[in-house]
């Protein structure tokens, strides 16, 4: 019998540290990202989630192969996200805005989608575990695109719950805000100019003053939470609340 997890943006940051940490807890961890890591014993499926036709046809693929197996819980973890062009909104390109939306909120709602339907008869543990953001709460100048995908991504945890609780072997559906973390999204912050971005300087303090978290602390936090069933469904938690 297989614990089964599935994470978009396992290559680096947060989603590399989850396939690290679940796999070490030994669940069949699959991957799927644009770049292929050097990692023992998780499947990787290489794929550009900014391609939703390519990204559709790979996720059904890795489905129906996982539907092959015994399975005691499966997990998809919706966490590559985009950042994009920091900058008022006025100022953001037409495809970067769509290259934004489209891999943080149109692909973990396809993806789960898929999941639900695929997945509807198996009777086991079944649950999505949305990665969000603060910024989906907090207006940041510049941010409008981030936050309002990463908004858009509390609500879809909220409707899948609500939609899924009274039907029989149905998914269970959380969000986790995971604090401010110290990956590649923080690099690219942090060399934004003052004029695109007002609060850089907060962010570069954070950074010298040793306050980010590690993507393995974040990992530990949410796997520790998973198992121990702290999870509510339908909703998003703060880590830096809970």
């Amino acid at each position: 019998m297989h614990n089964i997890l599935i994470v978009t943006g396992g290559s680096k940051g947060i989603g590399k540290a989850l396939i690290q940490k679940y796999q070490q807890e030994k669940y069949t961890v699959f991957s799927l990202a644009r770049t292929i890591i050097d990692i023992q014993n998780v499947t990787q499926t290489s794929v550009d989630l900014s391609n939703f036709k390519e990204a559709k046809d790979a996720f059904q693929m890795l489905l129906d192969e996982i539907k092959k197996l015994e399975i005691l819980s499966v997990t998809l973890v919706n966490n590559a996200g985009r950042l994009g062009t920091i900058a008022n909104l006025e100022n953001i390109t037409s495809d970067d805005l769509q290259e934004s939306i489209l891999i943080n909120t149109t692909i973990p709602l396809l993806f789960s989608g898929l999941f639900i339907r695929s997945l509807s008869l198996f009777n086991c543990k079944k649950q999505i575990i949305n990665i969000s953001s603060g910024a989906a709460k907090k207006p940041y100048e510049g941010w409008s695109v981030y936050c309002s995908s990463k908004a858009a991504l509390d609500m879809t945890t909220a409707t899948i719950a609500e939609e899924q609780k009274n039907i029989a072997n149905g998914v269970k559906c959380f969000g986790i805000r995971p604090g401010v973390v110290d990956t590649n999204m923080q690099s690219q912050i942090r060399t934004t100019e003052a004029s695109n971005f007002k609060n850089v300087q907060r962010f570069i303090d954070l950074k010298n003053n040793n306050e980010l978290y590690s993507p393995e602390y974040v990992a530990e936090r949410i796997y520790n939470l998973d198992i121990s069933n702290k999870l509510v469904n339908g909703e998003t938690i703060d880590l830096r609340e809970v």
